[in-house]
C-alpha cells in the first residue's frame, strides 16, 4: 500500500525485450470472451481478498470493514486510507465526508485508493470536490506466481541477497533514493520496523555489484489470501537495461511459490507497466490514489 513497483526507465535492451515477448500475456491466442471472463474473475478475487478482506499491514494498524467502506487506520508510519467502497450517487458524498472526519480526528494524511470500476462513475470528481489531491494513475497488474519463477541471468559480478539487518535496510533506502530521486526516510523506518518485529510477511532483496547496492525491491505477503504484492522495485541509472529488475521479480516469485501463493500483484507506473506486460502480467484495472490532509 506504500509505493508502487516502479522503474524509472525501461529495464532491458532490445535483445532482452525480444526474450520477454516469448513470455507475454498468457491470454494471447485465446478468444476475447475467454480473456475478458478470466480477467473479470481474477479482478473479483482481487477485490474480495485484497480490498475487502486484506489484513492490517502492520502491528499498529487496524482494518475496519463496514457495509460500504473498508479502511485502514495506523498510529505511526503505517498507511492510512480507504481500500474498498461500494457507494451510490445517493450515499457517496456522506461517505466521503465521514472518512475526512475520521482521519482528520486521527490527525493523519490518508489515501482513497480509487479503481476505475468503482461506483459511482463520478467518484473521482466527488473526491476532488471534497479537497482530495490526485496522484499519478497506476495499472493494477497480476500474473500467476509459477510463470515468474525461472532463473534470470545476472550481470557479471552482481549477486542477490535478502535484506536481514539495519545495515541492509540502509542500503535499500539508498537505492530507493538514487533510483527514484525521492526521500526514502519513511521507507527506511517502515522496513526497519518490520524487521524488528520479526514478521515474515515482508521479504526484501538487494542486488549488489560488489559492495555497491544497485537495485532493491520488496514483497508483501498477505496471509490467508492467494496474493503477494511487489513493491518499490528500482534500479540505479547506471545499471538499468541489464535484467536486474526482472531477476528481482523472479527471486520474489520463487519465495512466493515456496509459501504457497498463487498470484503476484503490482500497482505499476507508466514506466514499469510495459515491462511487466511483456513479462506476462495482465492489466486488470487502473487505480488512482486521492490524498487528503497532505
Amino acid at each position: 500500500m506504500e509505493h508502487s513497483e516502479a522503474h524509472p526507465a525501461p529495464d532491458g535492451d532490445p535483445r532482452e525485450r525480444a526474450a520477454d515477448r516469448a513470455h507475454d500475456d498468457p491470454t494471447r491466442g485465446t478468444p476475447a470472451s475467454q480473456d475478458a471472463a478470466r480477467r473479470e474473475a481474477l479482478r473479483a478475487e482481487f477485490d474480495r481478498q485484497l480490498r475487502q478482506g486484506v489484513p492490517p499491514d502492520g502491528a499498529d494498524s487496524r482494518v475496519e470493514r463496514m457495509a460500504d467502506i473498508v479502511r485502514q487506520t495506523s498510529t505511526t508510519d503505517g498507511w492510512n486510507g480507504v481500500l474498498w467502497s461500494r457507494l451510490t450517487p445517493e450515499t457517496a458524498d456522506a461517505a466521503i465526508a465521514e472518512q475526512v472526519r475520521h482521519f482528520g480526528a486521527a490527525g493523519v494524511e490518508f489515501e482513497w485508493k480509487l479503481y476505475d470500476y468503482d461506483e459511482p462513475a463520478d467518484l473521482g470528481k466527488r473526491l476532488l470536490a471534497a479537497g482530495f489531491v490526485p496522484e499519478p494513475a497506476e495499472a493494477l497488474m497480476v500474473t500467476e506466481v509459477e510463470r515468474m519463477t525461472g532463473d534470470v541471468p545476472l550481470p557479471e559480478g552482481v549477486t542477490l541477497r535478502p535484506v536481514r539487518d539495519a545495515a541492509d535496510v540502509g542500503l535499500m533506502a539508498d537505492v530507493h533514493a538514487r533510483a527514484f530521486g525521492t526521500d526514502a526516510t519513511r521507507l527506511h523506518h517502515r522496513i526497519a520496523e518490520q524487521l524488528a518485529d520479526g514478521t515474515d510477511t515482508m521479504v526484501a532483496v538487494l542486488a549488489m555489484a560488489g559492495d555497491e547496492p544497485v537495485c532493491a525491491a520488496r514483497m508483501e505477503c498477505y496471509p490467508g489470501t492467494d496474493f503477494v504484492g511487489l513493491w518499490g522495485g528500482g534500479t540505479v541509472a547506471a545499471w538499468r537495461g541489464r535484467g536486474i529488475y526482472r531477476a528481482l521479480i523472479a527471486y520474489r516469485a520463487r519465495v512466493a511459490a515456496e509459501r504457497g501463493y498463487r498470484y503476484l500483484q503490482v500497482d505499476a507506473s507508466d514506466d514499469s507497466r510495459p515491462i511487466l506486460h511483456r513479462l506476462g502480467f495482465a492489466q486488470l484495472a487502473t487505480t488512482k490514489p486521492y490524498v487528503h490532509g497532505a
